[in-house]
């Protein structure tokens, strides 16, 4: 089947380089003869069987739009494959444009979506996704990043160099909760290539619910060891998502907090920051220890920054790759670049089966990524409590006994 009108739009949140798959994609299409249609808010007004949120996109629009942040055409988190209704809607807006193929761009919520258009269309509308995270979470083989998390993790870099150099120019601490969910992928990141004195992701827990007192022995813990070497400042990094982690009875205000289109946690609407600094700042207070401690949150700035040089290559790259993909009538799929060359990998394969979204991938605790930026952290370790003469220095900085040191962080793995 001839592909003579492709539909664009972008799901999930913003991440740099979306502008720059966009362009890559509408100036190839028009190269290849065919007509890009720019559609707004991703599936937003589609699921409402409106056409008029759409418009016919021309070269000159996108010339410049690869260097910029930010989404040219919107967003949103519409899913079309949560109700029949709105399934149904874009459909039957998709086919009275006369849209033959739609380069979608966004995460593993928009996957579902993808996949339920190309099966309700029977292959007539395929869909090829550009994987956009900067959560870098979505599974699509190896170790190939998710467009948009390079830059993020260099905008978190810079904020957290700054904040590691007041660090130490007042003698205080900084506890900072970094965006990303549901996974530790952006603040490990983060923290590894900065090398902050403790990062913390929801990966290194159990399976299980995490307690409130878990994560505060963690960054308890850094603060002591760090103290026990000299040292009385620092940066911690926590990892948003550890939020989903919390058991609701723990933590009230899980109950009633808003929930995004596709059912997650709105995390920034708990104070994790505070909740964490009051909750050390009195632990080490009972004890006669007095530390000056800030909480900072690494939220939207990272969304909407400008693509790193690479990553607007990646992306362009990317939105090249998806319009060959529909004009060579090989069907639906997640474009992958992989050793320099395209690699599509289907949809269905992306799908997971327990949730319907796209599969993702946790943080290799195991693996030697986290085990070398775990290497350099400081933090009390299990080899510490087992090392009298450490035991000795961490009780002395703690104001502690070593046995009631022993007993208090036992439970740190």
């Amino acid at each position: 089947m001839a592909i003579k009108r492709i539909g664009i739009l972008v799901g999930g949140g913003p991440a740099p380089g979306t502008n720059a798959v966009i362009s890559a994609a509408v100036i190839e299409a028009i190269k290849r003869g065919c007509v890009p249609i720019g559609f707004r808010d991703g599936f937003q007004w589609l699921a409402q069987r409106y056409t008029d949120e759409q418009h016919e996109m021309d070269i000159t629009e996108v010339s410049r739009a690869h260097l910029g942040g930010g989404v040219m055409l919107g967003a949103s988190r519409t899913d079309v494959a949560s109700d029949p209704k709105l399934l149904e809607n874009a459909v039957a807006a998709l086919r009275k444009l006369a849209i033959d193929g739609i380069v979608a761009i966004g995460g593993d919520d928009l996957v579902r979506s993808a996949v339920a258009i190309e099966r309700e269309t029977k292959g007539r509308i395929p869909v090829v996704l550009v994987p956009k995270s900067i959560d870098n979470d979505l599974d699509i083989s190896g170790t190939v990043p998710t467009l948009g998390y390079e830059t993020a993790r260099d905008v978190g870099v810079e904020i957290v160099k700054n904040l590691m150099e007041d660090a130490v120019t007042t003698g205080r601490w900084y506890l900072a909760v970094t965006m990303g969910r549901p996974t530790g992928h952006l603040t490990l990141g983060i923290g590894k290539a900065v090398s902050a004195t403790c990062t913390v992701i929801p990966e290194e827990f159990p399976p299980g619910p995490v307690r409130l007192a878990d994560l505060a022995d963690v960054i308890e813990g850094a603060i002591v060891k760090r103290r026990a070497l000299g040292r009385k400042h620092g940066v911690v990094l926590v990892s948003e998502a550890v939020v989903e982690r919390f058991d609701p009875a723990e933590v009230a205000e899980l109950e009633d907090v808003d929930r995004d289109a596709q059912g997650n946690i709105r995390v920034t609407e708990i104070d994790l920051g505070r909740k964490m600094v009051n909750e050390v700042t009195l632990r080490l207070e009972r004890r006669g220890l007095k530390v000056s401690i800030v909480d900072k949150t690494i939220g939207y700035e990272l969304r909407c920054a400008s693509p790193l040089p690479m990553e607007a290559e990646y992306a362009r790259d990317l939105g090249y790759a998806a319009v060959r993909q529909l004009l060579s009538g090989r069907g639906s799929a997640i474009i992958t670049i992989q050793a320099g060359a395209t690699r599509p990998v289907p949809l269905a394969d992306c799908l997971d089966p327990a949730t319907g979204r796209g599969r993702r991938r946790a943080v290799d605790v195991g693996g030697a990524d986290y085990r070398v930026a775990r290497r350099y952290m400081v933090r009390i370790e299990r080899s510490d409590l087992a090392d009298d003469a450490m035991v000795a220095k961490l009780a002395e900085a703690a104001a502690m006994k070593p046995d009631e040191l022993r007993r208090h962080f036992a439970g740190l793995r």
